[in-house]
């Protein structure tokens, strides 16, 4: 009887958890960024913000899980790392524009 050191998941479980933790950490950093009287540099989600921050941010993360729904569905792991890369970048750059206004 052998203990495993590392737990086995199925394939996919831990770029999603990353994935939806980014996700998460976006909405928070935009949120506060925008109430903070900055502006969102992405033109979808500039549109979809229009129906209010909350809700228009909700349906962009609602499309993004879905497309990661779809990724995983059609065997595209590697384009959901990449995506996690993106949305890390992205969670930076939000936290650098908080912090160039509150500095101002």
């Amino acid at each position: 009887m052998s203990v495993d050191a590392e737990p086995r998941t199925e394939p996919g479980r831990l770029l999603i958890e990353v994935f939806l933790y980014l996700q998460l950490l976006d909405i928070l950093s935009t949120l506060v960024g925008l109430s903070l009287g900055s502006a969102e540099a992405s033109p979808f989600v500039r549109v979809l913000v229009e129906l209010g921050p909350v809700k228009g941010l909700i349906v962009s993360k609602i499309f993004a899980a879905t497309l990661a729904g779809l990724c995983l569905l059609l065997n595209r792991r590697v384009l959901i790392r990449y995506i996690n890369y993106w949305y890390a970048a992205l969670v930076v750059w939000n936290l650098v524009t908080i912090l160039r206004v509150l500095n101002s």
